[in-house]
């Protein structure tokens, strides 16, 4: 998040030093898409560290924890200790995307049986809809700059407007739901 935040910084400096006739809007662009895809790593983490205390007995087990497969080749791979299962749920996730909020909770409950949205809603005091609804925006429009250019097609060749304070808002959301799901799965 904090190099996300760079990229708000480096958009800032830039803009004072060059006329409009320089667009540094991508900069911000850019700060969306790096933002949310530290909210993607953070559930990425957080889960392999999760599922690997309930293998180690530090964490009670979950139902999904339960229907977990994993592959013969993990098991038997020679890792020592638990490398082997984290080096498993790595390869198996490294295919997911973990963004929208549904997958977000799929992946929690592998080793916690918290009702995450219900919990990071209490922590940000909003109604659980409006934390899941405005997390989807969030990744819609990143998923707009990602993989539509940005282009609005009501007028093509142009891209839909970004400003500085939307950007910064999206960030500061993304990073309060990080520190909710923490709080939430402690």
């Amino acid at each position: 998040m904090d190099r996300a935040r760079h990229l708000g910084g480096l958009h800032d400096v830039l803009s004072s030093l060059t006329t409009s006739a320089v667009d540094s809007s991508d900069l911000l662009r850019a700060q969306l898409v790096l933002g949310v895809s530290a909210l993607d790593y953070y559930v990425h983490e957080i889960t392999v560290l999760g599922m690997v205390a309930v293998l180690e007995g530090r964490r009670p087990r979950t139902p999904a924890f339960l229907k977990y497969r994993v592959a013969m080749d993990s098991v038997l791979s020679g890792s020592t200790g638990y490398a082997w299962f984290e080096s498993d749920i790595r390869e198996r996730h490294s295919f997911l995307s973990f963004q929208q909020p549904d997958k977000i909770a799929d992946a929690i409950r592998l080793f916690s049986d918290v009702n995450l949205w219900q919990q990071v809603a209490l922590q940000l005091s909003m109604p659980e809809q409006d934390v899941k609804a405005r997390l989807k925006l969030i990744v819609d429009r990143r998923n707009k700059i990602a993989h539509e250019a940005d282009v609005d097609p009501s007028f093509p060749n142009m891209r839909w407007p970004i400003i500085q304070s939307d950007v910064d808002q999206s960030l500061n959301f993304v990073a309060h739901i990080c520190e909710s799901i923490y709080v939430a799965v402690q």
